[in-house]
C-alpha cells in the first residue's frame, strides 16, 4: 500500500463507538493513540468483566452521554504526556481515516486538560501514512475519491 500523506490534525471516524467525522490530532512522538473518556469502570455482567466509559467531554459537538461497553479490552502501561509511567485500559475499534479502514489500539484516558480529545499515535500511523505537519485535513482528498 502506498503512504498517504495527511496533516497534523485530520477528521477521523470510529464507527464502533459512534464518532463520525471527528477531529484528531495526529502525534508522531506518542507511540499508542489516546481517546478521552470519563466514567471509566469494571462492572461484572452475566459472569464477565465488562468494560464501561463514556467519550469526549460533556462541552464536545459530539458527545452523546451514552456510555460504552466493551468485553473485549485490557490494561496497559504506557508513558503519559510527562514521562510518567501510568496503567490504561486499552480497546481496539475501527478508525477510518483518510479512505482507510483498520483497527486500531486506543488507550482510554483524562484528555480534559488536552486541546484535543483524540491523539493519534504511530502505531497506527506506521506503514500507512506520512505527516506534513505545516497542514490540516489532508484526508478530506482520499475520501472524496471513494
Amino acid at each position: 500500500m502506498e503512504k498517504k500523506i495527511i496533516g497534523r490534525k485530520e477528521k477521523i471516524s470510529l464507527p464502533k463507538v459512534g464518532l463520525k467525522s471527528v477531529w484528531a490530532k495526529i502525534d508522531t512522538g506518542a507511540f499508542t493513540s489516546s481517546l478521552h473518556a470519563e466514567a471509566i469502570r469494571e462492572v461484572e455482567e452475566d459472569g464477565k468483566k465488562v468494560l464501561k466509559f463514556e467519550i469526549l467531554m460533556p462541552g464536545h459537538k459530539d458527545f452523546t452521554g451514552k456510555t460504552l461497553s466493551f468485553e473485549e479490552y485490557k490494561q496497559k502501561k504506557v508513558k503519559n504526556s510527562f514521562g510518567q509511567a501510568e496503567t490504561r485500559f486499552l480497546i481496539v475499534t475501527k478508525i477510518k481515516i483518510a479512505g482507510e479502514t483498520f483497527s486500531a489500539e486506543f488507550t482510554l484516558s483524562d484528555r480534559s486538560s488536552m486541546k484535543n480529545s483524540i491523539l493519534l499515535g504511530r502505531k497506527i500511523l506506521q506503514d500507512k501514512f506520512l505527516v506534513d505537519v505545516n497542514k490540516v485535513n489532508l484526508s478530506k482528498a482520499y475520501r472524496k475519491k471513494q
